[in-house]
């Protein structure tokens, strides 16, 4: 590849590539961070309110430390959807959207992972593994019988050979920091595997989408296109996609081999040099092959439903229909340029167009009332009860049926049980039998048979409703007995 080549490729990488994108975005650290830590762990796909509603939080944690970030969650969202770091679908379960990783977005972040926590050194066990790939590779396409024959039969005097020292007694253990160094690079294999799985996704839905417009756009290879969509899974599994994907998804739902993965697992959590492993690494690492199943199980749903949906795209004569609104388009863009030279786009035509009054908007878009949100935020104050006017307790009384030889009798037995009582004391003593109506005649009675203190004084009683009511009434003093 030439100097120019190499540099146009570069070029077109840099407006194509979102993982690129991302890396020379404005908040690129602030944008990784919000990606990784809400939709990097193990719950890939979020859905859209859950995701704001944890955003937004985080958001006002950055601003305080001097990040510039005016939009909202949702705002932002919609922002990387466009970008291409994120991808919105709608839940097949649920009637909402969800947000996951873009592959370029899943490269970026692990790049900037790589580049934040680099490995220090050359380990052992990476270039092991690269000699014993090189080593099967050159054996496995050797066309010579006698030179395969000589390496499957040095292979087993190896096996010979370890087998007659575990015989003897003679077992060699690999050090815990080798092991453990180990355990790292297979998990360090093990994440870049979702990047992977988004890259076939994206590829599978390209093709789909491009399967859709032949259909519509190409009348003369209706035929062949039809071919392609009745053979069913055929077309898909036979694309790099489709074959790269279907030997890994064969080789993962293998039970004997899951069985030997979970049992190898299950075995090395039990080893001393899991000690050394990060927490997030010992759950990577029980997850592996579940978490696998899960990735490759949707990406083989994925292009089923593909599939189907195209036998039902053509079935139904969908496309036809999509075709013709197609041409009328065409039809129509055709004729826009014939009068383009002519006619000035502000040009008032005879023509009036009934338009839909039902507007188009996102899902995620809408907002649910929030009773709270009309509630009142007004501090609750005490009010200060106002002194009771003695014309209007006549005029009740007047209206009331009192009990005064009650209220006379509660007056005579505080008087000779204290000395000296006010109204207060008497209804602290002598609860008020019929609420207000009570106090009124305490008052009565303390016009005719009290002395007037010149002050006010508050008193209590309970209402017939059971509610505690408090009142100011003039402080009156009884100091004898009422016959």
């Amino acid at each position: 590849m030439s100097t120019v080549t190499a540099a146009l490729a570069t070029q077109r990488a840099l407006a194509e590539s979102a993982a690129l994108r991302l890396l020379r975005a404005q908040n690129a650290p602030a944008i990784a961070a919000l990606l990784k830590e809400h939709l990097g762990g193990p719950d890939k796909r979020v859905a859209a309110p859950v995701l704001f509603e944890n955003m937004d939080a985080d958001l006002d944690d950055l601003r305080d430390r001097g990040f510039e970030l005016p939009l909202t969650a949702r705002g932002y969202c919609a922002e990387w959807v466009r970008a291409g770091f994120l991808v919105r679908r709608a839940a097949e379960e649920a009637r909402e959207e969800t947000y996951e990783l873009s592959d370029g977005a899943l490269t970026a972040i692990r790049f900037l992972e790589q580049v934040t926590a680099p490995r220090t050194v050359v380990t052992e066990s990476r270039l092991a593994t690269i000699l014993r790939q090189l080593h099967e590779l050159a054996v496995e396409t050797d066309p010579d019988a006698t030179s395969r024959l000589a390496a499957l039969t040095e292979q087993r005097a190896r096996l010979d050979e370890q087998i007659a020292r575990v015989s003897a007694g003679e077992i060699a253990i690999l050090p815990d920091e080798r092991a453990a160094e180990r355990a790292g690079d297979i998990l360090g294999i093990a994440a870049e595997l979702p990047a992977d799985f988004a890259r076939v996704r994206a590829e599978l839905e390209e093709l789909n989408r491009a399967l859709r417009e032949r259909l519509i756009q190409e009348p003369e290879a209706r035929g062949t296109v039809l071919d392609e969509v009745f053979r069913g899974m055929d077309h898909l599994a036979d694309s790099e996609a489709g074959r790269s994907f279907n030997g890994f998804y064969a080789l993962i739902l293998d039970s004997e081999q899951a069985s030997q993965v979970d049992g190898d697992v299950a075995a090395l959590l039990q080893r001393d040099f899991t000690a050394a492993l990060t927490r997030p690494q010992v759950r990577q690492l029980r997850r592996l092959i579940p978490s696998l199943q899960d990735q490759s199980t949707e990406i083989h749903d994925v292009m089923t439903s593909f599939t189907r949906s195209l036998r039902r795209f053509v079935q139904s004569h969908e496309f036809q229909e999509d075709r013709q609104l197609n041409a009328s388009v065409r039809e129509a863009m055709g004729t826009m340029l014939t009068l383009a030279d002519r006619l000035s786009p502000l040009t008032r035509l005879d023509r009036t167009l009934d338009l839909t009054s039902v507007p188009l908007t996102s899902i995620a878009a809408l907002r649910l009332h929030n009773p709270a949100d009309s509630e009142t935020q007004a501090d609750v104050t005490t009010a200060v009860p106002d002194a009771v006017d003695i014309a209007d307790i006549r005029a009740l009384a007047r209206e009331s049926d009192i009990d005064m030889a009650e209220l006379r009798r509660n007056v005579s037995e505080v008087v000779s049980e204290i000395g000296a009582a006010t109204i207060g004391d008497v209804l602290d003593r002598r609860p008020a039998t019929q609420g207000l109506a009570s106090v009124v005649g305490l008052l009565i009675l303390a016009e005719e048979h009290a002395s007037a203190l010149g002050s006010s004084e508050t008193v209590r009683w309970v209402s017939r409703s059971g509610a505690t009511q408090l009142g100011t009434v003039p402080h009156h003093l009884f100091k004898e007995p009422i016959a």
